[in-house]
């Protein structure tokens, strides 16, 4: 947590932070054995039940925000945060925790990276929720944009199934 303090901090200054936190699963794991030796009630997997919390705790963090006093300022902190599932598993519970918290998602393809295929982000499963909010602005900057995007879908998903 003193990664996002940080980035609040500079956010706080008015200026634009990214923190990238390597691996929440990691995070999660060490989660689990503090909750194991304070002979807590584990969830799923042996998760604590408060992880989905912890999670959200943590991403809510990010944002834009106006700061309060003079000088007038606003900053933002945005947070990318690899979650490595054992053995690629989306229902591993970090995973699902994350994934339903999280508003943009690129999903990393194993098969890619043995392709040498870098980045190896599969793009028939990452996504991202901004798409609508955004349409406004496609709408004025890149009218085309939105059905150039729906074509690299196509095209891809095409590419998938050869």
């Amino acid at each position: 947590h003193a990664g996002i303090t940080l980035a609040e901090y500079f956010r706080d200054m008015g200026l634009h932070s990214c923190l990238l936190a390597d691996s929440t699963s990691r995070w999660a794991e060490a989660l689990r054995e503090i909750s194991g030796r304070l002979a807590e009630m584990p969830a799923d997997s042996g998760y604590p039940a408060y992880l989905g919390a912890r999670l959200a705790s943590f991403y809510e963090r990010a944002g834009r925000a106006r700061c309060l006093g003079t000088p007038e300022r606003e900053g933002s902190v945005s947070i990318v945060g690899a979650v490595s599932p054992p053995g690629g598993d989306f229902s591993d519970p970090v995973t699902s925790a994350t994934l339903g918290i999280v508003q943009v998602f690129w999903g990393l393809d194993k098969k890619l990276a043995q392709r040498k295929h870098f980045p190896s982000v599969n793009w028939l499963i990452s996504y991202s929720r901004y798409l609508r909010a955004l349409e406004p602005h496609y709408e004025r900057a890149h009218p085309e944009l939105p059905a150039l995007r729906d074509r690299a879908r196509r095209i891809l998903q095409e590419e998938e199934e050869l």
